[in-house]
């Protein structure tokens, strides 16, 4: 009886591009790298995860991811740590973002849809834990109603900003609230409670219009009751809770491994586009070429210096990143 041998090519092994790390920043992520597995007929995979910018850091710091979505700047603890493990990065601001604090669509007790930073400071301080509990604490005019509060959870960047420009003090916050990284649990827990107050990026809002009810916020420096918008953005007027949101890139797997380097090159090219297709707000299209000069050159490092910044426009955003 004659035996038969069949060689088995080996299959080649598929490339994954691993990124994880902020919710707000994952709806562009997640349609730029569908675009780019189409383009590249699946011979590349990304994943995209979502632990919020905190988590994101983390696993990035610790060599676990290629790219992380952030939702506000690297900062000193996260530079640390990622320079104890030989982490280099490249900061690629792709969009900017409101911050929109909204309540449930039967809520009618607050005048004009207008809340102030004081009254918000009022609901989510540390202080206000167990102590905050009814609308009319916060405000006499407001009813005797309960006060449920829902937003992001510790590891999100959208909790640190949040924090830093209502609080005064980034992480500085009650923790009595419906707190999560996915932000459909926090749009939910406003959806079906008359008495919630929440807070998440614009486009979670804008993406269940009719559902909840945004919120003015009073400017503090013109008294203007403002809508977070593109337009408010642009112009500077919602300047307190608007703010550029990031990709991080692993210097080394960038250098190392092509598809990286070909999937961050059309992430820029594409990011305005895509960015306004999931309801945020582009970056001036002279930023993304910038952007690209940059990762181009492998320039690493942050212009933020570790620190969380508020209120920073577009304009300011450009200074910055015209000097690196």
């Amino acid at each position: 009886m004659t035996m038969m041998l069949f060689l088995v090519p080996l299959s080649y092994a598929q490339p994954i591009i691993k990124i994880d790390g902020s919710s707000t920043v994952f709806p562009i992520t997640e349609g730029v790298a569908e675009d780019f597995q189409k383009a590249k007929k699946g011979a590349v995979k990304v994943t995209v995860g979502i632990s919020g910018t905190g988590g994101g850091f983390k696993k990035f710091c610790r060599g676990e991811t290629d790219i992380s979505n952030a939702s506000r700047p690297i900062l000193k603890k996260e530079m640390e740590e990622c320079q104890k493990a030989g982490i280099r990065y490249i900061e690629l601001p792709i969009a900017y973002d409101a911050l929109a604090v909204f309540v449930n669509t039967k809520n009618n007790w607050i005048k004009n849809d207008c809340i102030t930073v004081e009254e918000l400071k009022k609901m989510w301080e540390p202080d206000a834990q167990g102590k905050i509990t009814n609308w009319n604490q916060v405000n006499p005019s407001w009813p005797d109603r309960t006060l449920r509060l829902a937003g992001p959870g510790a590891d999100s960047g959208t909790f640190d900003y949040f924090t830093e420009a209502v609080v005064g003090k980034a992480k500085s916050s009650r923790g009595d609230y419906v707190a999560s990284e996915d932000d459909n649990v926090i749009m939910n827990a406003v959806i079906k409670d008359v008495g919630a107050l929440g807070y998440v990026g614009l486009a979670y809002v804008t993406e269940n219009k009719g559902k909840v009810k945004p919120l003015a916020v009073k400017n503090p420096k013109t008294g203007a009751c403002v809508m977070p918008s593109e337009k408010t953005v642009m112009d500077g007027t919602y300047q307190l809770l608007s703010r550029p949101i990031f990709i991080y890139v692993n210097e080394k797997s960038a250098k190392e491994r092509p598809e990286v380097r070909e999937f961050v090159e059309f992430y820029l090219k594409n990011a305005g586009k895509i960015s306004k297709q999931v309801g945020y707000i582009p970056l001036p299209p002279k930023a993304y070429p910038m952007a690209e000069e940059r990762f181009k050159k492998m320039h690493v490092g942050t212009v933020f210096g570790g620190e969380l910044q508020v209120g920073l426009t577009v304009e300011e955003l450009l200074k910055r990143e015209a000097k690196y």
